[in-house]
């Protein structure tokens, strides 16, 4: 029996993204169109529209489509403004935040993601993004500040450089904290030196890949 879908994916933006506040007409049109499918490891096709988090390969995963929602809406990316993404992944949240805004810098520490992700964004036509292999961790800058920053690995807790990428009026997510209880927060860049911050939603992720120092790890 083949599986349906669209139908799945009505399912998902109505029985779980919706329930969980996010009633964004953006986000749930985006959500609502874009095909997640094509963005989920083969083998885990069937559970594109699952309340839960899809392995990727390296350890990596990705987020429930809940989450997803919620952080798109939360940080209300206008069409002109421009985005930074650290974490590429899938490419799923970056092909979503490519339709909201009017350019995308994504960066991803494994060069197979990076290769899967530009593969795909040729076949969907996405053209407003450029994709990058880096460690965030250890020296990769953006070439400038952005009015968006994007980050899909939670860290202990944020480090200074990734509020320095941030444009004044500009928002930085992030989740943030030690699992299984970490906190998704949204940092807004009020002037240069100050900021406001939101508590959005408790959840768990995987740590940005050397996010944490090795003696930090619990045996």
């Amino acid at each position: 029996m083949t599986m349906n879908f669209d139908q799945a994916r009505h399912n998902m933006v109505e029985q779980q993204v919706r329930p969980w506040e996010v009633l964004d007409a953006r986000v749930l049109d985006l959500l609502s169109s874009i095909q997640r499918e094509d963005f989920v490891p083969v083998r885990f096709r069937k559970m594109a529209f699952a309340d839960l988090a899809i392995p990727l390969d390296h350890g990596q995963q990705m987020m429930k489509p809940v989450v997803e929602g919620r952080m798109l809406q939360a940080l209300e990316i206008a069409p002109d403004e421009t985005v930074l993404e650290v974490g590429t992944g899938s490419g799923f949240i970056t092909a979503c935040l490519a339709r909201l805004a009017s350019h995308v810098v994504s960066v991803d520490i494994f060069e197979s993601f990076t290769e899967d992700v530009r593969r795909r964004f040729v076949e969907h036509g996405l053209e407003n993004v450029d994709l990058h292999t880096g460690d965030v961790m250890h020296g990769w800058q953006p070439e400038q500040a952005q009015d968006v920053v994007v980050i899909t690995g939670s860290v202990p807790e944020i480090p200074e450089a990734f509020q320095g990428w941030v444009n004044p009026g500009g928002r930085l997510f992030c989740i943030t904290g030690q699992s299984p209880a970490m906190e998704a927060v949204l940092l807004t860049r009020l002037n240069a030196t100050e900021w406001r911050r939101e508590s959005l939603f408790e959840t768990d992720l995987p740590a940005l890949v050397n996010s944490v120092k090795p003696d930090e790890f619990e045996f």
